[in-house]
């Protein structure tokens, strides 16, 4: 029995899938193999396949879809917000403007009044300032003529009052 399993052995040299004599069987067990693993890919497999890619596709398709929605909203935020400044910016200017002419209104309002007191008191400093004048004459020339006549008497003349207020007169006036 041992020289028989030997010679058996020495028969069994190389790799049983490159023996001829297997090769019908080992064709006919590919194709089956082959066929099954196709219907089950065909079936099974490529079909779940194909339903997440057409899920995936259309998720992408809807996120693209709301992204471009949600941009637009956004530009037509952002020219809401662009006219919405312009107009707050228009407003100011309007309210601005008013506030100018109203406090140029109360400048005008008062400066008119200053000016008025400024002119009172002017009118009334003048009128005083010509009482002082009108005083002042008066007393220049009153000195004027006492010290005339006591010129003309110190000098060994006799004076009269109305020569002597002649005389200063005529030298006041020019």
């Amino acid at each position: 029995m041992a020289t028989e399993a030997t010679g058996e052995a020495g028969k069994a040299v190389g790799m049983p899938q490159l023996d001829f004599s297997t090769w019908p069987n080992q064709i006919f067990w590919l194709l089956v193999t082959l066929v099954v693993i196709y219907f089950v890919l065909s079936k099974i497999a490529l079909p779940r396949i194909g339903a997440v890619l057409a899920d995936r596709k259309s998720t992408i398709t809807n996120d693209l879809a709301a992204a471009e929605e949600l941009k637009q909203k956004a530009v037509s935020a952002e020219k809401a917000y662009n006219d919405a400044l312009a107009n707050a910016r228009t407003e100011a200017a309007k309210i601005v403007a008013q506030a100018k002419a109203e406090i140029q209104k109360d400048l005008d309002a008062a400066t008119a009044q200053a000016d008025a007191e400024i002119a009172a008191r002017a009118a009334e400093s003048e009128k005083s300032i010509a009482v002082i004048r009108d005083g002042a004459a008066a007393a220049v020339s009153e000195v004027a003529r006492d010290v005339a006549d006591a010129l003309v008497v110190a000098l060994g003349g006799k004076a009269d009052a109305a020569t002597v207020t002649a005389a200063v007169t005529s030298r006041l006036k020019g």
